[in-house]
């Protein structure tokens, strides 16, 4: 039987239930155990798809064609491995799944209620999820006291009762605010927090307390007293420089002493040697390196997650900080003094995106560095946007356009297939009028790399499987032009479709259709991002 860690957090939101989650994880994966997460969103979305990148960050592409809540990427990262779309589910796909049942007559015409009809489909799924699993950590999102998760709450409390006390701890993030002008740390948010769960029927068997400021002793006394949890069950969670220094931080305040008392565990001694080495490159690394990033969403930074982690973990593998330096494609357009910035760089980045907005910007950048030989990685949009460049300035064509921008061009460089096969071996159907959720390559792919080329020359194979998230493709139609021209196609899937391209003239200019960023972890750096670090940082000397 598998056993259960529920993190909930209380006071507001934005406390770091992520990042307290994965490194939990992540200790108990180091000890040899056999671990896995689930993300819980309360929204009414079926999933994030089709969710604005400024409402609610990035969505995060698993590798069976889920789309789903970031902090499934931060689970990937940390734990280095793979996670299922069944990982992450919303308030809007229980109440879809049984209100489809409840049409079926699989209900058998009982009154269909919150309890038990509602609450049974939450604890089928994370019982499913626990089948093949030593543990799961099962992240609630929302604050307790939200209306909308009040299910999860009666659901999760049921667990605990079904699976027994010694198969099953509650978690609790909390903030312990600084109040500057009284000189002191403030327990009464969490007391309060605590009541609020109590008052549901849980009892928290452990504290991590965010703040600014190092817990004392004594104030770990007053909220272990008041919140009836044993004393060395209260852990701070203060800033720290790095999210990959908080298991290390957790770890030095014997965290999983009192998480094997609790599940009944025995000795747990992680072996954190390598995370240990990489943190430090993150923290004090020998070299430094500044790469442009031009998007369209960089005043919202949690768009980029994913791409932003992958910087600092190709950094930290290369002895590197990486510097960002954000560019809004949209002022690139508007703004000239803005290319100044361009010529001090290291390396551009142009990263995907939906929509016309800031595409002539992301185009104005990609001229820059192709003409100036400066270090280029495009990604989805980034590449398409690449070919575009190149067939207007290089090959003269003018017109060259994506159907995303005009359906009606009379050169589709870039167009949208009738048809084509998604992750499972289906095929699927799209045109431009087509509901925009769940009509997008999604998913991993196979890419055939071609030999002796910059791809080939980062991923050492002739295989590889990427994650996309799109649904425009490059027109094979003008491949033979824009080869002849320079630009190679290093990569293409089985079914022929572009994955990549690059230039021959150019000392590293590589654009992907896919998004490499979802495969990248702290302790496995995808190749082709921490490639173009590499070439950034040699550009740089």
């Amino acid at each position: 039987m598998a056993k259960y860690i529920f993190i909930t957090g209380g006071v507001l939101s934005s406390l770091g239930k992520g990042v307290t989650s994965a490194s939990i994880a992540t200790l108990l994966k180091h000890s040899g155990l056999n671990v896995t997460m689930l993300k819980i969103d309360p929204y009414l979305n079926v999933d994030p798809g089709t969710m604005s990148p400024f409402e609610h960050g990035e969505v995060f592409v698993t590798e069976d064609g889920g789309e789903t809540d970031l902090d499934i990427g931060n689970y990937e990262r940390f734990l280095n491995e793979s996670i299922s779309k069944k990982n992450n589910f919303t308030t809007g796909q229980i109440y879809l799944s049984v209100i489809e049942k409840e049409r079926k007559g699989d209900y058998l015409g009982k009154t269909v209620q919150i309890i038990p009809h509602i609450t049974n489909e939450i604890k089928d799924r994370i019982y499913d999820i626990g089948k093949d699993f030593d543990i799961v950590l099962i992240e609630l999102g929302g604050t307790v006291g939200d209306i909308e998760g009040l299910p999860y709450m009666e659901a999760i409390r049921q667990i605990r009762q079904e699976v027994g006390s010694k198969n099953a701890m509650f978690v609790h993030v909390t903030l312990v605010p600084y109040i500057k002008a009284a000189g002191e740390l403030k327990t009464k948010p969490t007391q309060h927090s605590v009541q609020e769960l109590r008052r549901i029927g849980i009892t928290p068997q452990m504290l991590i307390c965010r703040s600014e400021a190092s817990l004392p002793k004594s104030l770990k006394r007053k909220l272990a007293n008041s919140c009836d949890i044993d004393y060395h069950s209260v852990i701070e969670a203060t800033d720290a420089k790095t999210i990959y220094k908080v298991p290390i931080n957790f770890l030095k305040q014997n965290i999983l002493t009192s998480i094997s008392e609790h599940l009944h565990l025995g000795e747990l001694n992680p072996d954190m040697s390598q995370w240990n080495e990489l943190v430090k490159k993150i923290v004090e690394p020998a070299d430094e390196v500044k790469i442009a990033f031009v998007g369209k969403y960089v005043t919202h930074k949690e768009s980029y997650k994913s791409l932003i982690e992958a910087l600092i973990h190709s950094g930290a593998w290369l002895d590197t900080r990486v510097n960002i330096e954000w560019i809004d494609s949209e002022d690139l357009e508007s703004k000239p003094e803005l290319m100044e910035k361009l010529e001090e760089v290291d390396g551009i980045l142009v990263a995907g995106g939906f929509g016309q907005r800031g595409v002539a910007g992301k185009l104005k950048a990609i001229q820059f560095a192709r003409e100036s030989k400066t270090p280029y990685l495009g990604i989805c949009l980034g590449m398409q946007t690449a070919v575009i460049e190149f067939a207007r300035n290089v090959l003269g064509i003018k017109d060259a356009e994506s159907q995303e921008f005009d359906p009606d061009t009379k050169e589709p460089i870039i167009y949208l297939i009738d048809e084509f096969i998604d992750a499972s071996g289906q095929k699927q159907l799209r045109t431009h009028t087509t509901p925009l959720g769940g009509t997008m390559r999604l998913g991993g792919y196979e890419c055939l790399v071609k030999e002796g080329t910059k791809l080939y020359d980062a991923y050492q194979t002739d295989k590889v499987i990427e994650r996309h998230r799109h649904r425009y493709e490059m027109n094979n139609a003008y491949a033979d032009r824009l080869e002849e021209a320079g630009m190679i196609i290093s990569g293409r899937s089985a079914e022929g479709l572009v994955e990549a391209v690059e230039l021959k003239d150019h000392p590293w200019f590589v654009a992907v259709q896919f998004h490499p960023e979802f495969t990248n972890r702290l302790q496995n750096p995808n190749k082709i991002i921490k490639k173009f670090v590499e070439k950034s940082l040699e550009f740089k000397k």
